[in-house]
């Protein structure tokens, strides 16, 4: 199927950067400080995976946190999952293709962007770690700051932007809840990387166009 659009928006972690074990390895630290108990399966999938710090540390703590402690535990579960990140030198790179699809973009002038549920330092860190200012204006990337509901208001803000109505960007994500998020804020063109194994699930999502294992198969050779 070709995909039509004018710009693009991607989610950063399991979609640019496959990182999922590394936060599961932090929240699953943060989940034994807060509640004495691992993480299930069903709740990565519910109610982490793309889903802003706070929201994740409301959900540990039964709604009751405070600003202090959703503060306080979202920066040291972002500090252990980066610690994480440099341990694993192996996989600690963009996913495949990545680079050469930002080129692409370039070259036919089609703007782009990151919307992720990081915070700033963690997206300082990915800038940093992986060079995307050669690509992307920091100041134009959207993240967690704390001022965001859900990640509808993230896209709608990321698509201001990029000077371009959602509904003629496509958007790159991974997670189950910030696909449903990206087509609530309007998007009518969505393409999935596989990153957790839910190919099944992915393709009966509202406005998934196309699920990828890396971006090689966005590249117009191939």
């Amino acid at each position: 199927m070709k995909l039509d659009y004018k710009a693009v928006i991607f989610d950063f972690n399991g979609t640019l950067f496959f990182d999922n074990d590394k936060h599961i390895k932090a929240w699953g630290e943060i989940s034994k400080r807060l509640r004495g108990t691992e993480l299930q399966e069903t709740e990565l999938l519910e109610h982490i995976n793309g889903v802003p710090n706070n929201k994740v540390i409301q959900y540990m703590l039964d709604g009751k946190a405070t600003d202090e402690q959703m503060n306080q535990y979202s920066l040291l579960k972002e500090k252990i999952y980066r610690d994480f990140c440099k341990k694993d030198e192996s996989t600690f790179h963009l996913v495949k293709g990545s680079s050469a699809y930002f080129d692409q973009l370039k070259k036919k002038n089609i703007p782009f962007t990151i919307a992720s549920a990081s915070i700033k330092p963690n997206i300082d860190f990915f800038v940093e770690s992986f060079c995307l200012d050669d690509w992307i204006q920091p100041s134009d990337i959207v993240y967690d700051d704390g001022t965001y509901k859900n990640k509808i208001a993230m896209f709608k803000n990321a698509a201001d932007k990029l000077h371009t109505p959602i509904e003629d960007i496509l958007v790159i994500e991974d997670s189950i809840s910030g696909i449903k998020n990206a087509a609530e804020a309007g998007c009518k063109n969505i393409v999935v990387v596989d990153s957790a194994k839910q190919f099944d699930i992915y393709k009966k999502l509202p406005y998934v166009k196309k699920v990828i294992h890396d971006f090689t198969e966005l590249l117009e050779n191939n």
